[in-house]
């Protein structure tokens, strides 16, 4: 990779550090070389890092996926406690970008540190500067939590985990699937030991053959891995020893029996503790998936990426005639003080969004955007207040947010604003129905995924273990795509057509995304959402208005243009009685407006007398979390809970028995007024659950978007429903 220059005050200083730094790449190149050299032809190969040194090892990954492995589907999970690391990694980013452009101007190779093969192995120097523009695009922030980064279109994914290292390898779930268990673990740097809490949390998320490799590694440490069941390939990466393979021949099985026993004991024991909030993944076959909007088709790319059939069932002509078809949607993040797991987990939402759009727009898909950050500002004194609480209570990092003066605030919006405020770099707005369709489309391209337009799925039904769906025909008469295996008794068929139903099916998998008809089938008729009315106001661009450079949030929101309209609103009004155009909300709007910037010129310039509006209906659980996850059985969990109530016995029940699912059924919904800023990773994360990989959420935040929470909640601290 290009070198990465830092200037020290001390000449012995820069010379040590370079020594250590060559002999960490020197061991963490030689690793990597020979896992490409050991499965170039496999499909899924998940390997973990603890500790991030330099950004030399986030491109070698990438390219050596990209050259080596391109069959592969790549996973590299990061664990890193410093979360400087990742000021580190962007300054060096910024040099290496630096260094590839002097270079060209000068018309001369970028200088490498890959030796005389790299090229074989790595790509070119042009290789290498896509590398880095992919790394630079994701804008990784130094949050905690996990940061989910889909690179070599799609082929390549780094989780990278910031914080308490322990504390993220015991919060993140072992996978289902035994395929997707880490198989090998690089530790390259010193400031990360391996303890025995440490180890035996890595194995938890190991295959039994797993090797670890380190350059860092007491004897003490070293006798404890072999405990905890790790292949140790240490003295295959002395550097006076010839490059081998270091993976064992397949029949070589571990020795110690009690160390599998020791992991499965791990893994059930986090299970248990789970099983409330159950993370089941789908059983092999089709996948149907209800609903055409964000959720829907962002799920139908996530699936689409592991190669799975996908079938997407829409009531609507088109995509996004529902939640998804504002012209312009905001996205940026929630914050609360405590920087809780909610808040978290918008943090988090709003980076993948960023990283799905860029990549998209980079492929050649449409998408109208502008990512020109949000201006928060209060609009009166409750709001102003609540907005400084916020800011004050941590050390947001800058990317994420930062106070603003009211001349700041002028100048970023670039009209007469005034007001102090809050603003979020890396907001800004998208197209809703471009991000949808864009989705579709990519989605369509890699993997046997399609839909089914004026498709009004009434009602569904399991029968021994598949899911069939059942068309009402009276209102929308489908079109002729695929929809999976038309199969069944002639009785069964029969019964269908006598109630005026078309019968779609079997699926072995059933997700509902279907936004606010998300409660209407009888099965997930008690899920705790509501519907809530939405009317956008469209205002034509004109004179001061016109200037505006960034999303304004405040009583309300107000867009920069797009196609000479700005975006304003929006009303919220509970379990509407009409979706119809409403002169009341279009004055609201109007109103929200005025009250959040009185006395400012450019106020004067919104324009509502062309009655130009949208309306929708956002779906909207009570704690404002999305809901993703196993459908509940609410049947049998009220059933139950008449036997089990208010009592240390039943406490007991809940926590000691598994939480009452639909098998195969799962819900991806309730994403609110900020879907496109949670969606996309919610459906990332739900697709990793079906296919039973490492999910790139901790334990906390996965029963915080549960579809179970609400109850499970009370019920394991033995209250009253």
């Amino acid at each position: 990779m290009p070198k990465v220059r830092h200037r020290v005050n001390s000449l012995t200083q820069e010379r040590e550090k370079k020594m250590v730094n060559s002999r960490n790449c020197s061991h963490f190149d030689l690793f990597h070389q020979q896992i490409a050299n050991m499965c170039p032809d496999k499909k899924k190969l998940s390997l973990g890092q603890i500790g991030l040194c330099d950004v030399q090892q986030l491109l070698s990954v990438i390219l050596l996926q990209q050259k080596s492995m391109a069959k592969t589907r790549f996973y590299v999970k990061i664990f890193e406690s410093d979360c400087s690391a990742v000021e580190r990694i962007n300054l060096q980013l910024v040099t290496l970008k630096t260094q590839y452009r002097e270079a060209q101007a000068c018309q001369e190779p970028a200088h490498t540190d890959l030796g005389s093969d790299s090229d074989v192995v790595y790509g070119s120097c042009s290789d290498q500067q896509a590398a880095i523009k992919q790394l630079i695009d994701a804008k990784l922030v130094a949050i905690p939590g996990c940061q989910r980064l889909i690179l070599n279109r799609g082929r390549c994914l780094i989780d990278l985990y910031l914080g308490d290292i322990h504390s993220s390898l015991s919060q993140t779930l072992a996978p289902a699937d035994p395929a997707s268990y880490i198989q090998a673990w690089l530790h390259t740097s010193a400031q990360h030991s391996l303890d025995e809490q440490t180890l035996w949390q890595m194995a938890k998320l190991s295959s039994n053959t797993a090797l670890l490799s380190s350059s860092n590694m007491s004897q003490q440490q070293t006798n404890l891995a072999q405990i905890a069941g790790f292949v140790l390939a240490n003295s295959l990466f002395n550097d006076s020893t010839p490059p081998r393979s270091v993976l064992p021949p397949a029949s070589a099985q571990l020795s110690d029996e009690i160390s599998q026993q020791e992991r499965r004991a791990l893994r059930q024991a986090q299970a248990n503790e789970f099983q409330h909030y159950p993370q089941l993944p789908a059983k092999e076959g089709a996948i149907a998936v209800i609903g055409g909007g964000i959720a829907s088709t962002h799920l139908a790319l996530s699936l689409a990426e592991r190669n799975k059939s996908v079938r997407l069932f829409c009531q609507d002509e088109a995509f996004s005639q529902q939640a998804s078809g504002n012209k312009q949607g905001a996205i940026y993040p929630l914050l609360t003080p405590d920087n809780g797991t909610l808040s978290q987990y918008f943090q988090q939402g709003l980076l993948f969004t960023r990283r799905r759009l860029t990549t998209l727009v980079d492929e050649g898909f449409n998408i109208a955007n502008q990512l020109c950050g949000v201006l928060h500002t209060g609009h009166d004194e409750r709001s102003r207040g609540r907005i400084n609480r916020i800011i004050s209570a941590q050390a947001w990092p800058k990317e994420i947010a930062h106070k603003v003066s009211a001349q700041e605030a002028s100048t970023l919006a670039s009209i007469d604003i005034d007001q102090e405020g809050v603003f979020y770099p890396l907001g800004g707005w998208i197209s809703p129905p471009d991000f949808t369709q864009a989705a579709f489309d990519k989605a369509s391209q890699i993997a046997d995924v399609s839909a089914l337009f004026n498709c009004n799925i009434t009602r569904i039904e399991q029968i021994r273990g598949q899911w069939y769906l059942y068309q009402c025909t009276g209102s929308h008469s489908g079109n002729s795509a695929d929809t999976g295996n038309e199969t069944g008794s002639e009785n069964d068929k029969k019964d269908a057509k006598e109630k005026n139903e078309v019968k779609h099916g079997p699926f072995s998998t059933l997700v509902l995304a279907n936004g606010h008809g998300l409660t209407q089938f009888e099965q997930s008729k008690l899920l705790p959402a509501t519907g809530f009315r939405g009317q956008v106001s469209h205002i034509p661009a004109r004179n001061e208005l016109a200037k505006l450079t960034t999303v304004l949030c405040s009583h309300g929101y107000l867009t920069p243009s797009n196609d000479q309209l700005h975006c304003t609103g929006a009303s919220y009004v509970k379990d509407p009685e009409h979706l119809d155009y409403c002169p009341n909300e279009q004055l609201d709007n109007l109103k929200k407006m005025q009250h959040s910037f009185e006395n400012k010129a450019w106020v004067d310039d919104i324009d509502i007398t062309g009655h130009s509006a949208r309306v929708g209906v956002r779906m909207v659980t009570r704690d404002h979390a999305p809901m993703l996850g196993c459908a509940p059985d609410t049947d049998v969990m009220l059933e139950n809970y008449q036997l089990h109530q208010h009592t240390k016995a039943s406490i007991k029940f809940w926590k000691d028995n598994p939480a009452p699912i639909h098998h195969g059924l799962f819900i991806l919904g309730g994403l609110g007024s900020r879907g496109i800023t949670t969606g996309p990773l919610a459906a990332e994360a739900l697709a990793s659950q079906l296919c039973g990989e490492i999910i790139p959420l901790d334990m906390a935040t996965l029963a915080l978007l549960n579809p179970n929470r609400m109850w499970m909640r009370k019920l394991i601290k033995g209250k009253a429903l």
